[in-house]
């Protein structure tokens, strides 16, 4: 994938460590932690600070270049997302994998919180979590 190009679409610089960060989401297919991405890029750049990451991360999730996983355990996560298209996400808890979902209730809900609140809706986001279908066919056969 050429990251070069999507940076460049969205007018960002294509700094070796923003290549490098959307390198490692690319390759990982699963949501990584901000220390993660750190441990990954101190290979790269031996004296990179994390909150060199955490800033990158931040303005190339900003860009919608790469996606939050606000997970329940509190603690925020990325991924990267090729789907430019409007869409939601499921993500398991146990392996860590994001599948895009296409289904999306905003007008349902936009019209409930004008309806019972008398109140505009600016954005939304929403990740479903739960168990994959390969993760719950693991469980049952350790059972």
């Amino acid at each position: 994938m050429d990251h070069n190009h999507i940076l460049k679409e969205l007018k960002l610089k294509a700094t070796p460590k923003r290549l490098a960060i959307l390198d490692i989401l690319y390759h990982a297919s699963i949501y990584l932690s901000p220390d993660e991405v750190w441990t990954q890029m101190k290979e790269r750049f031996r004296t990179i600070g994390l909150p060199t990451v955490y800033r990158n991360l931040e303005e190339l999730a900003g860009r919608g270049i790469i996606s939050k996983v606000i997970h329940p355990d509190r603690k925020l996560y990325y991924f990267f997302c090729g789907n430019r298209e409007h869409h939601h996400h499921f993500v398991c808890t146990s392996c860590r994998k994001v599948n895009d979902l296409s289904f999306c209730a905003f007008e349902e809900i936009q019209k409930e919180v004008s309806r019972t609140l008398n109140a505009t809706v600016s954005s939304h986001i929403m990740q479903v979590f739960g168990i994959c279908s390969n993760c719950s066919a693991n469980k049952e056969e350790e059972q």
